[in-house]
């Protein structure tokens, strides 16, 4: 393009608009294209577009300029190519594991991924004949123990939800390697600012655009790459044979939300330090997990990791159980208490009753998370207000815990 400054590595480069006419691509704001379908000059041009000798577009399911645009924008931030844009996280994890699996391979999962990742491993691939393992990813000789001559793909999170444990990578992926598997890393909590998954080894990189590439709550997206095109190609098949499709309107949403991501990810990443600091000192708090705190159980691991990017996410637990729990909320009532992450603004969420519902009490204990356990996703808003919102929610939280006692 005449003219354009040479930014390869730029999220915001207008030229990263595949599918685009230049007139568009010259646009200061990506157009929105919510056309269902696409017209060709003939049957042996449609043949080129699907048979991948020429650019295009056919079926806005298999594809459209503005899930394209958007997938070539996180790309750059991952250093990835061929990306693809789903309507969900669930939908980018579902399109890799059905994708790429068939009957009769086997899956290693860590034991603390997101809670309906885990209900997919536990529950429904093995009625499609994907057997799965379960292994602390924390325990990279756990992780290697589980994986057999059948193991198609290792999947873990870099930093555990809810409960922000570390995993191993690099063992993790010299084990994965070496029977020949893929690994799939979940790079939603820590984001391409905090970790580059490509370069510790992973194969294959989802998000959950959703959550803070968006940055809003106001779209559901997710986003799977791999290294190897022909991995590309069969979750981008799996994406329109499953009807996983993004919505172009979410697309377009998200691609504006990525131009204050690093802003956001920084305010956001800092308020989330100072908060961890003042829920330690508060009345009644049990422990507090923050991937930069001197006292988190991984400390040494995730400095490894993440370098000093420890993110916008904060975990801790208050005694009391659930009477705590709802005297807390109860007492916050500015603060939102939703089962999200990622937004602008701070939400406060109860896995044991959201995320991971779905596990019995004993299987969230063995996972630490009690129901005096609290995830927060910690927001750009001024620090002084959210110090004034939970000393109140665990003042009260307190009052209750020793109410009960």
């Amino acid at each position: 393009m005449s003219g354009q400054v040479d930014r390869p590595n730029s999220p915001l480069d207008p030229a990263r608009r595949p599918g685009f006419p230049e007139v568009a691509r010259d646009a200061l704001g990506t157009p929105l294209q919510p056309t269902v379908v696409y017209r060709s000059a003939g049957p042996d041009a449609l043949d080129d577009i699907y048979e991948g000798r020429a650019d295009g577009f056919t079926y806005a399911r298999e594809g459209h300029p503005n899930a394209a645009s958007l997938a070539a924008r996180i790309d750059a931030m991952e250093g990835g190519q061929g990306g693809v844009v789903l309507g969900s996280g669930m939908a980018a994890i579902t399109a890799v594991l059905l994708g790429i699996c068939k009957a009769g391979d086997h899956v290693v999962g860590g034991n603390q991924l997101y809670g309906k990742s885990l209900k997919m491993l536990r529950e429904d691939l093995p009625r499609l004949g994907i057997s799965t393992t379960l292994a602390d990813a924390g325990d990279a000789a756990s992780i290697a123990a589980a994986i057999r001559p059948e193991t198609r793909i290792v999947m873990v999170e870099v930093v555990s939800n809810p409960t922000l444990r570390a995993a191993d990578i690099a063992a993790i992926a010299e084990a994965t390697h070496a029977a020949g598997a893929l690994l799939v890393i979940d790079n939603t909590f820590t984001t391409p600012r905090g970790f580059q998954a490509f370069e510790h080894g992973a194969d294959i990189v989802v998000h959950s655009v959703t959550k803070l590439l968006a940055g809003h709550s106001d779209v559901t997206l997710g986003y799977a790459c791999a290294r190897d095109s022909a991995l590309n190609e069969a979750i981008g098949w799996a994406n329109a044979t499953f009807g996983l499709t993004a919505s172009p309107y979410d697309c377009w949403m998200a691609e504006r939300g990525l131009a204050t991501f690093a802003l956001r990810y920084d305010r956001a990443e800092e308020n989330a330090a100072a908060l961890a600091e003042h829920l330690a000192a508060q009345p009644g708090v049990r422990r507090v997990l923050y991937p930069g705190r001197a006292d988190h159980p991984d400390g040494a691991r995730m400095r490894a990791l993440l370098g000093t990017r420890f993110g916008n996410m904060v975990s801790f637990e208050v005694d009391g159980g659930r009477a705590a729990a709802n005297a807390m909320v109860a007492a916050m009532p500015d603060l939102p208490f939703a089962p999200t992450l990622g937004d602008v603004g701070t939400t406060l969420s109860h896995p044991a009753t959201s995320s991971h519902r779905g596990l019995t009490p004993e299987g969230r204990a063995e996972l630490g998370m009690s129901e005096g356990f609290f995830r927060i996703s910690v927001g750009i808003e001024d620090i002084d207000l959210l110090r004034r919102e939970f000393t109140a929610g665990c003042a009260a939280a307190h009052a209750a815990a020793q109410a009960a006692a």
